[in-house]
């Protein structure tokens, strides 16, 4: 992809939060139909407990993300027809990405982020974490809940712990309705975390996509 392309940005460069919604390369979630919602660390309801992202506004994706999600809401409408996609988190910044890290340091638990260093796919606004709503608007019950740190969150040992009783049939069939939107729009999950996407190659992402601080 050459850098004139519409999809990108100009590389090396970083944009702060606050500029956001200033900035054409980004699209808030809000303007994207048929999604859901919940922004886990804009709250208490994760793994340390706080809201991370006042007094910034974080429901944001880069406009490819944000098209590849339009997507993935369509595949859903068809396949599981009353279903939602429900967004946990989308944009985060690099000194959320940091201070997750060092919330982690320490615990051997930090496989489950990307080291802020060479930079989380999610400063760029170009990954999400995202569930299924159900009609009446429950979540699906993949087996573990979000920011679960435990293998059986892995997408790569779902066999195995199916087989050990640990996973249900239902949790796999769940997890496989969730990663059939995603990967039909263009999206890739990862092997440690199944609610986790990225959009794109990461290196690319991260070579010449703007990080936000």
């Amino acid at each position: 992809m050459s850098q004139s392309s519409p999809g990108q940005s100009l590389p090396g460069l970083s944009l702060a939060s606050e500029d956001i919604a200033g900035s054409p390369e980004f699209r808030h979630l809000s303007s994207i139909a048929g999604i859901a919602v919940d922004l886990r660390y804009a709250g208490p309801n994760n793994f340390v407990g706080r809201d991370l992202y006042s007094p910034f506004d974080c429901a944001w994706l880069h406009r490819d993300a944000a098209a590849a999600l339009e997507t993935a809401v369509a595949w859903l409408t068809v396949q599981a027809p009353g279903h939602t996609l429900l967004v946990l988190d989308a944009l985060r910044p690099q000194r959320v990405q940091q201070q997750l890290w060092d919330a982690l340091e320490g615990t051997g638990l930090q496989m489950y982020l990307a080291n802020p260093a060479r930079g989380s796919i999610h400063s760029y606004g170009m990954a999400l974490d995202v569930t299924i709503l159900d009609p009446h608007g429950a979540e699906l019950d993949m087996g573990t809940g979000f920011d679960d740190m435990t293998d059986v969150s892995h997408p790569a040992r779902e066999e195995a712990f199916l087989a050990s009783g640990q996973l249900h049939a239902s949790h796999v069939a769940n997890r496989r309705l969730l990663r059939g939107a995603m990967l039909a729009a263009g999206f890739s999950g990862i092997t440690t975390e199944w609610w986790h996407f990225d959009c794109g190659d990461r290196e690319r992402v991260r070579a010449t996509f703007r990080r936000v601080l």
